[in-house]
């Protein structure tokens, strides 16, 4: 990994752009799996299962026998720990939860907003190599939370039509209603349009590949929610001279072990820092067992000398990465001048890792710069706010003027009438 000294502030998009993510060339085949669920219901789900998952399967769903026994095939240690994370996201979720609001504003009328669970909601877990068991806790825990009714979720079948046991046990402490193995675009087809075995949901949560993300995207535009715009895993880290370089090239790589298109950062005003931590960086690769991972990911990344703090945080919110992380002296301080992050962690002792696993936060996050605009998933995301308002007689007398006036204004003659003629009725 080079060093990039001082660079000028014109040079920051290029230094900050993200590895290419264009979409077009799988566009097609996308549109045409999306197009074959919606026809074909189960069995294209089952046709490409077969293609590409390379399994036949008769039954899509998980078993209540398949769930029973997932819990046999896990560690004591592992359970515990599910179990230490779902209760931490579960208390921080809830910590989130709105009242009902309502206010008089003007004698006569009130209105109130109330949160509303979303009914239906569907949920994507990426299986292969590295199951991602905790998106289950992420995602499904706050559905719960929120009080929607029906949660189910879809996971890649393994070869021999399986699903990993950590995923089952995460969803059985999660309260998923129903799991099925689909896994791809043809699951976010399903879970869009609804298939024999599967029933349409209102709103889909989940990380994936390229396929995933286009399918999400394209089933978006035809009324179909979908949590937040997702690209490959990213960090930022702001350290000092007294941060350990062995703890931040550790952090840094547990983001490029995500994948080969993932992207780390490091920010410094100590170039003995970045070259401590790019020498801590070659030695620690040497035995991460997903090393061809991590270096093809680091083949996107940057080290980046700047002069001070003002300039450092400037590029912090410029680049508005997904995980941030302050490891500096004033590192409290330095926190409040974020602007754009999905999610910050804050000191030596803080890494990233807490926010993937355990500490409470959701790991589903804005990505590829959607920061500046966009939140992480939290309860909101699960919920739907819906206005009420209420006029008496008199609270209708005191705004109906003006009503009718701005309706007039924009020449919606059946507006102003549909006040005109309660205010002329005299009956009460």
């Amino acid at each position: 990994m080079k060093i990039i000294q001082y660079p000028e502030k014109q040079e920051w998009d290029s230094l900050l752009s993200r590895p290419d993510q264009d979409q077009e060339e799988i566009r097609n085949s996308v549109s045409q799996i999306l197009e074959d669920v919606k026809k074909n219901g189960d069995v294209a789900l089952q046709k490409y299962t077969k293609a590409l998952d390379g399994v036949q399967l008769d039954n899509i769903k998980v078993s209540d026998e398949e769930m029973d026994a997932a819990a046999g095939k896990l560690d004591d240690a592992l359970k515990e720990a599910i179990r230490m994370a779902a209760a931490n996201i579960e208390k921080f979720h809830a910590a989130q939860k709105g009242e009902e609001t309502s206010v008089e504003v003007i004698p006569g009328l009130n209105c109130w907003q109330k949160p509303v669970p979303i009914d239906s909601i569907g949920i994507y877990v990426p299986g292969g190599s590295a199951p991602l068991f905790s998106s289950v806790l992420m995602m499904a825990l706050p559905a719960r939370v929120a009080g929607c009714n029906n949660i189910i979720l879809t996971t890649p079948p393994d070869k021999e039509g399986g699903v990993h046991p950590a995923i089952l046990y995460a969803a059985r402490q999660s309260g998923v209603n129903k799991i099925y193995k689909v896994g791809g675009a043809q699951a976010v087809a399903a879970m869009a349009y609804g298939t024999e075995s599967i029933l349409r949901v209102n709103k889909i949560f989940g990380p994936g590949n390229r396929f995933v993300t286009l399918a999400k995207q394209l089933v978006s535009m035809e009324g179909v929610a979908i949590d937040l715009p997702a690209g490959p895993s990213e960090v930022l880290v702001v350290a000092d001279d007294q941060a350990p370089p062995r703890f931040i090239a550790a952090d840094l790589l547990s983001q490029a072990e995500h994948g080969t298109d993932s992207q780390v950062l490091l920010l410094s005003a100590s170039e003995r820092l970045l070259e401590d931590t790019r020498r801590e960086i070659e030695n620690m690769l040497k035995e991460l067992p997903r090393k061809d991972i991590a270096e093809k990911a680091l083949e996107y990344s940057r080290l980046i000398l700047l002069s001070n703090m003002d300039e450092i945080m400037d590029m912090v919110n410029c680049y508005a990465p997904e995980h941030l992380i302050l490891a500096t002296e004033n590192a409290t301080e330095l926190s409040r001048q974020v602007r754009n992050s999905g999610s910050v962690f804050i000191g030596n002792y803080t890494p990233e890792s807490l926010g993937d696993y355990t500490s409470g936060t959701n790991h589903v996050l804005p990505t590829n710069g959607y920061a500046v605009s966009h939140s992480g998933v939290n309860l909101d995301a699960f919920v739907k706010k819906i206005t009420f308002q209420r006029a008496s007689q008199d609270g209708l007398g005191n705004i109906g003027e003006s009503t009718m006036t701005m309706a007039r204004a924009e020449g919606l003659e059946a507006h102003s009438m549909a006040v005109q003629v309660r205010m002329e009725n005299k009956s009460g």
